[in-house]
């Protein structure tokens, strides 16, 4: 790929930036803005060369039509508060815009096209339509490597029309995922966590044949605890998913990928309940499996000491409630106190896992935190990213 800092000269440029500014609205308010900081860098540094910044972006899924309540207006307004520079949402349906001199009409550097997705065209990933958004610019980059694994007009079809380039978040972002499966720094471990073993099988078969552990925990640990022999009471569980596992403890044999997963749990009876650990021997027919239990954190804390490169993708038990998160919790401060004596190179993504590193405030200690969610996890599974491969 070609970085938008190779460009010697990018003054009076007009610059059609692809953006996930796909943030959380309550009430046409911003709830969560870290989506929107994470691109700042790239703003600035367009703002200091003096280009003309054109947003193309989406919030929602408005499934090609104009909805009120989807509009970037609220996305608009924060910028020119945080940059403190004059911001224009042009409302003006992007297929009436004939040419890239209707931006000689606006004195301010960022000008905002309104919900890309409220044209059906641009799921479709329509070619005339990528067309006619590529001439609405000098440059095209692409700072949405969370919007990246689809095939979408503004994401793939647009670099065909036009010179193509990555922005400095989304080189972040490859180069941290890089770093976690390509240019690895052994030992490596990686922490997996999620409700359906399914949903991340993928995940893990190509990573067995790359990392040194997989510990897998949370609710889609219970299947490899049953599969085990082990009671598992009333926890929740995957069912048909014995083959799934059974391949996964052969590919690791294969590898020599170490596959670890609890042998002493927190349960309750439901999920407001009384905690309590136990040794899986001892779970009864009416509990349920709801964090991990001291001797395997304790195991789990000794792989990150033993380790030079973390990826953490999913909780250690039901984090929401308190009684449940002391895993999890003592996890991500076992990663942060090797990361701050520089003793690994850390990675996590997914939405809970996010949301519980802001609840103990630890994202600043990791080395990177994704927000990319299934980018981030269709990049780990090895597949092709369409708004990747357009670059290349």
């Amino acid at each position: 790929m070609r970085n938008i800092k190779e460009i010697k000269n990018l003054q009076n440029k007009k610059i059609l930036l692809r953006l996930d500014l796909n943030v959380p609205l309550v009430k046409n308010k911003i709830s969560d803005t870290t989506r929107i900081d994470k691109i700042i860098p790239t703003l600035n540094f367009l703002i200091k060369r003096k280009s003309k910044i054109i947003i193309l972006s989406h919030i929602g899924r408005p499934k090609g039509k104009i909805v009120k309540e989807l509009s970037l207006s609220p996305i608009s307004k924060y910028l020119k508060k945080k940059l403190n520079i004059d911001v224009k949402l042009i409302k003006k349906n992007i297929t009436e815009i004939e040419s890239k001199k209707f931006f000689d009409n606006y004195n301010e550097k960022i000008l905002i096209l309104e919900n890309i997705r409220f044209y059906p065209e641009e799921e479709k990933n329509d070619i005339n339509f990528a067309k006619h958004l590529s001439c609405l610019g000098d440059i095209f980059v692409n700072d949405a490597f969370s919007c990246s694994h689809r095939a979408h007009a503004s994401m793939h079809k647009i670099s065909k029309f036009i010179h193509s380039y990555s922005g400095l978040q989304l080189d972040l972002e490859i180069n941290a995922l890089n770093k976690i499966t390509s240019e690895i720094i052994r030992p490596i471990t990686c922490i997996i966590g999620g409700s359906k073993i399914s949903s991340k099988i993928n995940i893990i078969k190509n990573l067995i044949t790359k990392f040194d552990n997989i510990i897998i925990v949370g609710a889609m640990a219970n299947n490899l605890i049953k599969f085990t022999g082990n009671n598992v009471g009333k926890s929740l569980i995957e069912k048909n998913c014995n083959i799934i596992v059974d391949e996964i403890f052969s590919l690791s044999k294969k590898a020599k990928c170490k596959i670890i997963y609890p042998k002493d749990v927190v349960v309750a009876k439901d999920l407001d309940g009384t905690p309590k650990e136990k040794l899986l021997k001892d779970i009864l027919p009416d509990e349920m499996i709801l964090d991990i239990g001291t001797q395997t954190l304790e195991n789990i804390k000794n792989i990150i000491d033993n380790s030079k490169t973390i990826l953490w993708n999913g909780p250690a038990g039901y984090f929401e409630n308190p009684n449940f998160a002391n895993g999890s919790i003592e996890i991500a401060k076992k990663i942060n106190e090797n990361n701050k004596s520089n003793k690994i190179f850390s990675v996590a993504g997914g939405g809970d896992t996010i949301s519980l590193l802001k609840s103990i405030s630890a994202v600043k200690n990791f080395n990177f935190v994704s927000t990319a969610g299934g980018a981030f996890l269709e990049y780990l599974e090895g597949k092709e990213l369409p708004g990747i491969t357009a670059l290349n």
